[in-house]
Formats: structure tokens, C-alpha cells, sequence
């Protein structure tokens, strides 16, 4: 099984009570940021006032637009892989507002560091969806050269780096890239994700230490989905939440509705603009909810039952946004259908154009490990070169 980003262990067990959802808006200056809950949309869409991060409409319908097409392409994907069109996909559905606010707040200089569900960055940066799929078929198309796993996506043009399965790793990276921006005077902020489970590697402590020690410029987040794989938050932390996590560490947390896209991009604006003032990393814990499997290789009935997924979607995150935009008047059912039939002709596109192209050149297998090739594998390169392509499959075509 792989591991991923919002898991630690797959450890099993009879279902317990579903969680606490997240409570109504407050004011953060009510209790310690750390233990309260800050959220600006209430379920009937309404705002609260925010002085310092405006949220202009079209900051909103953009945010709409971007959960929309990542949920899209997610149903799209796993219909792929169910057909065994795809071998492996992870879905980030009911978790949207963490990589979309995110993508919202950064500047282009600004470099991410994600987990398995935050891919979808990339996409609100600019990276095309071919491209971006090109990823999952690892065909000739993918930037990476079909060497990494699905849902691996990174792109140096938008500044994301692959994540690496191994849990937690994120988060030292993205501490030590801060530090060489520190070091350089460079007005780079970066953003590590890990999930709940993660918190419980040794990854996620020493990050933490290094930042909170060189008040590093970095945005530390953690999406709280309720399960590391199967294993719920109960069996990961006795901390009362996990943003509090952050004090040993002497870092500022804060804990934030995952579901409220808003409340996260103001949260995530306000981080990154401390860092890059030289006041040092944030930590964000993200209280959201993993509606779909952990993976298509994870089967959730047997550690959670519909009832609390139910209870969840309630508070999915593209409908508490939908609420608002047509409470407002910048959204109706014509231009909803319109919004989806656009986003879903464009997701058609890109699939038609990313799924036949080839694999990638038997050649590029020797390529970007060393800046000049050695010798023994000069040698092999040009063995292999030497075979015909269908040898090389085992007679079957290339």
C-alpha cells in the first residue's frame, strides 16, 4: 500500500462517534487562535466583515470556479482508474479549499511543498490541465517522464515540488528552502502541507523546531481530515487540537474551518504576509473532512460509516461558498450550468489530448542523474538503443 500524505499508519478498528463539526463563526479574538475555530461563512452563506484581506467578488467567483474544476476532475480520474484507464488516483473531494485558497494567497515567486491532496495548486497557478494529467498516464506529455507515481504532480514553472509518499517529508523541505530564501534576502515565502496522521512522524517535529528556531519564512499547514488513511485523530494526538502543536515550537497557530475557503485565504494571506516581513512561519491547521476514499485503493466503509460522511457533506465546502455567491447575487442556476458545462467540455479536452501520446523515449531513462554521463552507462544506453523498440516491451509494440 502506499503511503500518503494525510496518513501515518492503515490500522483498523470499529468505528467511533463521528467528529465534532466544525462550530459556527466566531470571532478569533474570543479565545487563543490555537483552540478556537476561525471561519467567516456561516452555513446560510452569509460573511463576516474582514478589514484587512479584502474578498472582492471576483476573488470568490474565482475560488468557486477552482474547487469546482479540481472536484470535476477528481470524479473524471477515478472513472479513469475505475475503467483501467488510470492505474492509481487520490482525490482531494470535500478538501478543496486548502489548495485553492492556497494557490489564491501565494505570489508566483513563492514555492509549495504538498501532500497527496494539494495538487490542485498548480493548476490555480497557471499549470495547464494537459499537463497536469499528462502526470497521471506518465506518458510522454508528463514534465516528470513517467518516473513518478500518480498524483505526484510538480512543476518547476509554478513552483511545486513533488511530494514523496514517505510521510512528513514535506515539511522539512519546505523549512529549508525558507532558510536558503532567508539566507539569500530573497522575498520567497513557502507552504508544506501534511496531514493529521503526519504529525505523529519525526519529520513534523523537527520542522517544526528548525522553523520556530530560525524564524524561517514559511507557511506550515495541516489538513486535519479526520483519518490518517483509517486511523481517526483520536488515536493520533491526545492534543486538545492540532494547531496547538504549534506552541512548543514557539510558532503562531491557528485554527481554521477547512471548509470555508474564505476564512482559509484570509488565514493563509495573513501567514504569508508575516513571513515575508521577516516575522517568521505560521502554523494552520486545516479542520476539514476526507468525503471520498483515501485513495482508489482504500475502501472507507470499513472504518466509517455513511451517516457521518452524510453529516459532513452538509457542510461541503463548494456548496458553503455557492450559498454565499448567490446570496450575493453574483451567482444563479444559469450560470452554474453554464460554469459546468464549460469546466467539464475543457476536462474532456484535456483527457482527449493527454491519454494517447506514448510513453516517454526509452532513452530519456538515463537522463537527469548526472551532468555528465559516465561511462558503464554510456555503455548501457547504448546497448539498449541498439535493441528494437519491441524487444525491449517483451515483443509486444512499444
Amino acid at each position: 500500500m502506499h503511503g500518503h500524505g494525510d496518513s501515518q499508519g492503515s490500522g483498523r478498528g470499529a468505528p467511533v462517534a463521528a467528529p465534532r463539526a466544525p462550530a459556527a463563526p466566531a470571532d478569533p479574538a474570543d479565545e487563543a487562535p490555537d483552540l478556537g475555530l476561525f471561519c467567516l461563512l456561516d452555513d446560510e452563506g452569509g460573511l463576516a466583515d474582514v478589514a484587512d484581506v479584502p474578498l472582492e467578488p471576483a476573488l470568490k467567483l474565482r475560488a468557486y470556479r477552482e474547487m469546482k474544476r479540481i472536484r470535476l476532475v477528481d470524479a473524471r480520474m477515478m472513472l479513469l482508474q475505475r475503467q483501467g484507464r488510470v492505474g492509481f488516483y487520490g482525490t482531494c473531494t470535500g478538501q478543496e479549499a486548502t489548495p485553492i485558497a492556497t494557490g489564491l494567497a501565494l505570489r508566483p515567486e513563492d514555492w509549495v511543498f504538498p501532500a497527496l491532496r494539494e495538487s490542485a495548486v498548480m493548476l490555480v497557478r497557471g499549470l495547464s490541465l494537459t499537463t497536469y494529467l499528462c502526470q497521471v498516464f506518465g506518458n510522454r506529455g508528463d514534465l516528470l517522464k513517467g518516473r513518478q507515481m500518480p498524483s505526484h504532480m510538480s512543476a518547476r514553472s509554478v513552483r511545486q515540488v513533488s511530494w514523496g509518499s514517505c510521510i512528513g517529508t514535506q515539511f522539512p523541505q519546505a523549512v529549508g528552502a525558507a532558510w536558503a530564501a532567508k539566507l539569500r534576502r530573497e522575498p520567497v515565502v513557502t507552504v508544506g502541507f501534511i496531514g493529521d496522521g503526519g504529525t505523529s512522524e519525526p519529520d513534523f517535529h523537527a520542522a517544526m523546531n528548525f522553523a520556530g528556531v530560525y524564524r524561517v519564512p514559511c507557511v506550515l499547514v495541516c489538513q486535519n481530515n479526520q483519518f490518517a488513511i483509517s486511523v481517526r485523530q483520536e488515536h493520533q494526538t491526545a492534543s486538545s487540537t492540532f494547531a496547538v502543536k504549534g506552541r512548543g515550537y514557539g510558532i503562531p497557530s491557528v485554527r481554521v474551518d477547512g471548509n470555508d475557503v474564505l476564512a482559509l485565504y484570509v488565514a493563509l494571506s495573513r501567514a504569508a504576509a508575516r513571513a515575508r516581513a521577516g516575522q517568521g512561519p505560521t502554523f494552520i491547521e486545516a479542520l476539514t473532512y476526507r468525503i471520498g476514499a483515501h485513495s482508489s485503493s482504500d475502501d472507507p466503509s470499513r472504518y466509517r460509516s455513511d451517516a457521518e460522511v452524510e453529516t459532513w457533506l452538509q457542510r461541503d465546502p463548494l456548496q458553503r461558498l455557492r450559498r454565499h455567491l448567490v446570496r450575493e447575487r453574483l451567482l444563479d442556476d444559469g450560470a452554474e450550468q453554464r460554469l459546468e458545462d464549460e469546466l467539464n467540455a475543457a476536462i474532456a479536452e484535456a483527457v482527449a489530448e493527454a491519454e494517447p501520446l506514448e510513453p516517454p523515449a526509452r532513452e530519456s531513462l538515463f537522463d537527469d542523474v548526472y551532468a555528465e554521463l559516465p561511462w558503464h552507462l554510456r555503455e548501457q544506453r547504448a546497448l539498449m538503443l541498439a535493441e528494437p523498440a519491441a524487444a525491449a516491451h517483451g515483443g509486444r509494440p512499444a
